[in-house]
Formats: C-alpha cells, sequence, structure tokens
C-alpha cells in the first residue's frame, strides 16, 4: 500500500495551521496534512508584496522549492474602511513586530475610538495559495464582510476574531464555534475553493 503524498502547510502560526487543516481534512484532500512548524526549520520570505495573493503565492511557492513537496499558505488580514483598508496586509504587523494579538485588537480599537456603527464596517480577507516544487501555483481570493465591535468578546479563534462581528450575526468571530466558523469566514472559503482547484488539478 503507497503512503499518501505529503502537503504542507506553509505556517509558523499554530493557531492558523490547526484552522487550515480541520478545513481542508472536512474536503477529504488525499494527503497527509503537516505544519511547517514539525519540520526542520525554513525562514519565510518577507510578505512585501502588494496585495494578498501576491504574498500567499511567493510564500507557496518558497517552501515548495525548499521543501520539495506540495505546499499550501496564504496571506489573510483585515481591512477596515474607515481606516482606508488597514491594517491590510500589514494585520500581523499592526502593532509592531512582536506584538500579541490583543496588542493589535487594542490599537485597532482606539483608532476606532467613537465611531458610530455605519462607519465600522470591515472585511476579512485571505488568499490561500497551493504550489508545487515543479512550478504549479493555484491561488483563490475570498471575503467574510462585518463590522468591527466596540470591546473584544469570545475565545475562540485568534488574531483579529475577538473584535469581528460578522455580518448576519451579532457576536463575533470569537464567540462561534470552530465550525461555525469555517463555514463562513474568508479562510474557509478560499481554502475549499482551493481544495477543489487541487482536486480538479490532481485528476487531469
Amino acid at each position: 500500500m503507497n503512503p499518501r503524498p505529503r502537503l504542507v502547510i506553509a505556517s509558523l502560526n499554530r493557531a492558523k495551521s490547526a484552522e487550515i487543516t480541520r478545513i481542508l481534512r472536512r474536503e477529504g484532500l488525499e494527503f497527509d496534512l503537516i505544519a511547517l512548524a514539525d519540520l526542520p526549520p525554513i525562514e519565510l520570505p518577507l510578505e512585501d508584496a502588494a496585495t494578498f495573493s501576491a504574498n500567499a503565492a511567493a510564500k507557496a511557492t518558497h517552501v515548495a522549492r525548499a521543501t520539495g513537496l506540495p505546499v499550501v499558505a496564504d496571506d489573510s488580514g483585515l481591512q477596515v474602511h474607515a481606516l482606508g483598508g488597514q491594517p491590510g496586509i500589514r494585520s500581523a504587523r499592526y502593532a509592531g513586530d512582536h506584538a500579541t494579538d490583543e496588542d493589535r485588537n487594542q490599537k485597532l480599537l482606539h483608532r476606532m475610538q467613537g465611531l458610530p456603527d455605519d462607519q465600522r464596517r470591515a472585511r476579512f480577507h485571505c488568499a490561500a495559495a497551493f504550489a508545487t516544487p515543479h512550478g504549479d501555483l493555484l491561488v483563490t481570493e475570498e471575503v467574510c464582510e462585518g463590522k468591527i465591535a466596540p470591546a473584544p468578546a469570545g475565545h475562540h479563534g485568534f488574531g483579529y476574531d475577538p473584535v469581528f462581528i460578522p455580518d448576519g450575526y451579532t457576536c463575533t468571530m470569537a464567540q462561534l464555534t470552530p465550525a461555525q466558523k469555517d463555514a463562513i469566514s474568508h479562510r474557509g472559503q478560499a481554502f475549499r475553493a482551493l481544495a477543489k482547484l487541487i482536486r480538479e488539478r490532481l485528476q487531469r
């Protein structure tokens, strides 16, 4: 019996890797999923491109070449309308390179202080990429629309989840169960779409 091929999840963020693993396992892809943190150290490229899709593609391509394995990666962030789309592609570095999720959320809420509900519109944006060592590349992008909460709430998820209320809900993303979040989130949508493209590519 041949072992299943391995697929690397190119993120050193354990919470993100676990979320992507959960989403892809539900899609039934015929791969053994491996977190990048469980492999020998690989230096990730700087996420200095102008778009989420370019950053995701660069990361997936780099890790595929370094490991000799197929790879999935994402670049995602929060875009707040009242802040001109910030923090955007700098979401992870919004409060400095070594800031915590709480630091980033507190900075965001401070900048949003006093804004009425109709000026708190925001969206989560995710670009998901699949790359092989042979140069194959697939990229999908999805968004989840919502607004910024007046204060953090909830203990699930990570990142800006405690301050983001998805459209159609009265609670934050961090108050949803993992299954509820995956069903509507930017990352859930993007990786389900990517899984479909991967299956189509493998069937050729």
